[in-house]
């Protein structure tokens, strides 16, 4: 595939060759990176789990959420920054590997997931918050977790291709 010139200079600008380059720098903003993500995928799948009637079953759907998405939201920023960074180093490279372009279209499809479930699942949350689920919430939990699990294995799958 044809890497458009934009991303060849990307990956050659002075921010991608610095971090490329440098012994330490790729490495711990990988790190950064990676902790983000445990953070992103793990409050994520609390509230899943939750919405799937599996765990927290004493606690209000509307409190576990409001409990734990203020870190998905925060460590989400902060894996975007730090992907960004990533991301340059390597534009063209990673443009050429079918795992990273799949992982972002699986990304895609949980943040729909997430926006369909807000538009009309979440919608009559009061009348299933204390109890068991919804079947709409149970479904949108389930995918949830199935798309953060493939875009997990993507993600090391685009670790191990380069």
């Amino acid at each position: 595939m044809a890497v458009p010139a934009f991303f060849e200079a990307l990956q050659t600008s002075p921010l991608g060759l610095e971090i490329s380059g440098s012994i330490w720098l790729f490495p711990t903003i990988e790190t950064i990176h990676v902790f983000a993500l445990a953070v992103v995928v793990g409050s994520i799948a609390i509230v899943d789990l939750r919405l799937l009637g599996l765990a927290f079953k004493d606690k209000a759907v509307t409190a576990v959420s409001r409990e734990y998405l203020p870190w998905t939201w925060g460590a989400f920023g902060l894996a975007v920054v730090s992907g960004l960074l990533l991301f340059v180093s390597r534009a063209a490279d990673y443009l050429a590997i079918a795992p990273f372009l799949i992982k972002f279209v699986f990304m895609g499809l949980a943040g729909l997931n997430m926006v369909v479930f807000h538009l009309l699942t979440w919608r009559s949350v009061e009348t299933w918050d204390q109890g068991a689920p919804a079947s709409g919430a149970k479904i949108a939990g389930l995918l949830s977790l199935v798309f953060w699990a493939i875009v997990i294995v993507l993600g090391r799958k685009v670790g191990f291709s380069l």
